[in-house]
């Protein structure tokens, strides 16, 4: 008896086990910026306030914005867009900021305005503004934005 209800069981977790199975994440979210454009001029000691507009198949998760110095003339290849640099230099007092910012659970589209202080001291000259956008998956996405801090 007990081999019988052995292979009953059997069937009966294969029966159900044969359902329709869970859709799998298999997209990138988007990305798409408002503030700041490529070559967008800010000025040191000022505040500005960045905007986009977040999108996902199924759940977005979270992202980052970073904004390092672009001295020696990198690329992140994100835009089409040539902004004209200033002459290559050596950073004294660059500016590096790196905040990760959460989105509430269950949002397929978030838009995003974060203000963001430019310190009084930093070199002024090329930076680049980047944007991770990691949905609950895990897939991510970047924009890359080419800015000019001012003096």
């Amino acid at each position: 008896m007990t081999k019988k209800l052995l292979i009953f069981y059997m069937l009966v977790f294969a029966l159900f086990s044969c359902g329709e199975e869970e859709s799998k994440d298999m997209e990138k979210p988007a990305i798409e910026v408002g503030f700041p454009q490529n070559c967008t001029q800010l000025q040191r000691g000022e505040s500005f306030t960045f905007h986009a507009q977040f999108s996902d198949n199924a759940e977005l998760g979270s992202y980052n914005i970073e904004i390092h110095h672009n001295f020696d003339h990198h690329s992140h290849s994100t835009g089409n867009v040539e902004c004209e640099q200033d002459e290559k230099k050596t950073p004294v007092n660059s500016w590096v900021f790196n905040t990760d910012y959460a989105i509430p659970d269950g949002r397929q589209t978030f838009e995003a305005d974060n203000e963001i202080a430019v310190p009084a001291g930093i070199d002024a000259g090329d930076y680049h503004l980047m944007v991770r956008l990691t949905d609950r998956s895990g897939w991510q996405q970047l924009a890359a934005v080419s800015i000019k801090i001012k003096e």
